[in-house]
């Protein structure tokens, strides 16, 4: 059974089917309505019995703006921010980003709290509605992403993956057209930089050193500038809490980690363990892509590997990162209705979107089996071409 309907062209322009549409449109109707009532319980100050994570990121802009920037990497002195906002609470929240990234927190620290929340969970949202839109190819891009049930976890708490998600899939997007665009956005998803630890091998292995040069001179700008602006000390106090950023501090829920390190630790495995597992995949993972943008395989195939690539070599994976799995979808959807889709590739992409849905209630690595059911599915593309080649080697 597939999710569209195939034109004579191999697929090309497929439509959704009827019970495609219903079941997006669903999925729509739910995120509407469950973030609809949360933000009526005054979601903007907290969620499931804590803060929204966006507290901090509004938190660390207003002392990057009283001149305090260092301080944000004290969990104490953000504390007493974050509270004054959304009131006492108990738990740690701290700001795990390099300082280059205070330059958007600053800017929204210039807002009420409240107003704040709305212009980056909304702002960021239409970047990424834009992208997935632009990526598929077509207006049904836009309904797809606001049906992707990863979004409701970044609406909930305020986080960066909407952002993170534009980013990635605008540069990859771009990447073939507009290299030094791509490379761009690249360079600004430096804030987040154990997602983008992949696209060096990828863009160094396809050849693609304008964009690849671009990524690093926009990097390092940035590092300058933050520097500039808010001093060496910033640098300094933010280089003690990469560890903890890294969950490796055994302090956290191990449930809510969707990762190969999140799995091993989960299922009662040692930090030493979980990051030898961890290392492996990624080095696999790495290798993979690196054949692979050498390969001539389809873009699509290339851009969907890259980006859930991205998502399993990470240690640091939450719930709501999981919005950057629409990239490879998008991807996987638009060779779809350029070229065919393969038996039971909608069937799979409907399956790791459910396994997203269901992690309210079960609370275990859903989202980590989501993310290697599409790593399953671009392998099959992989394979898919190269049987097809050779098939193509016998008959010649």
């Amino acid at each position: 059974m597939t999710g569209y309907e195939m034109s004579p062209a191999q697929g090309a322009g497929a439509k959704l089917t009827r019970p495609a549409e219903l079941i997006c449109f669903a999925l729509l109707v739910i995120n509407v309505v469950y973030l609809a009532a949360s933000y009526a319980r005054g979601l903007w100050l907290e969620t499931g019995g804590g803060p929204t994570d966006f507290v901090t990121i509004w938190a660390a802009g207003r002392m990057a703006l009283a001149g305090h920037a260092a301080a944000a990497y004290d969990w104490p002195s953000l504390k007493a921010i974050d509270e004054s906002a959304v009131g006492p609470f108990n738990g740690y929240l701290g700001w795990p980003y390099p300082p280059t990234f205070l330059f958007a927190a600053a800017g929204l620290a210039l807002m009420p709290y409240v107003g704040a929340f709305a212009l980056w969970v909304f702002g960021t949202f239409l970047a990424y509605l834009a992208t997935i839109r632009s990526i598929v190819g077509d207006r049904v891009g836009y309904f797809l992403a606001a049906a992707f049930p990863a979004v409701l976890a970044n609406f909930l708490v305020g986080q960066t993956s909407f952002l993170t998600a534009a980013l990635i899939g605008g540069t990859l997007m771009l990447l073939e057209r507009r290299p030094i665009s791509a490379g761009i956005l690249l360079g600004l998803l430096t804030y987040k930089p154990h997602l983008g630890l992949l696209f060096p091998v990828a863009l160094i292995a396809a050849g693609h050193w304008r964009a690849f040069v671009t990524a690093g001179i926009v990097a390092v700008l940035m590092v300058a500038a933050a520097w500039i602006a808010f001093g060496g000390e910033s640098w300094q106090a933010f280089a003690p809490g990469i560890g903890h950023a890294l969950v490796s501090d055994g302090a956290a829920d191990w449930g809510k980690l969707q990762s190969a390190f999140g799995l091993v630790r989960a299922l009662g495995g040692s930090d030493v363990i979980a990051w030898a597992v961890q290392i492996a995949v990624a080095i696999v993972v790495a290798a993979a892509i690196a054949l692979l943008w050498r390969s001539d395989a389809a873009y699509e195939i290339k851009a969907a590997a890259l980006s859930v690539g991205a998502l399993l070599a990470t240690p640091h994976l939450l719930t709501y990162d999981l919005v950057v799995l629409a990239v490879p979808l998008a991807f996987l959807i638009r060779l779809g209705r350029a070229r065919g889709f393969l038996p039971h590739e909608m069937a799979g992409i409907g399956f790791a979107c459910l396994l997203i849905l269901i992690y309210p209630f079960v609370q275990a690595l859903v989202g980590f089996a989501a993310v290697v059911v599409v790593a399953v599915l671009v392998a099959k593309r992989v394979a898919e071409k190269s049987g097809r080649a050779g098939s193509t080697l016998k008959v010649s």
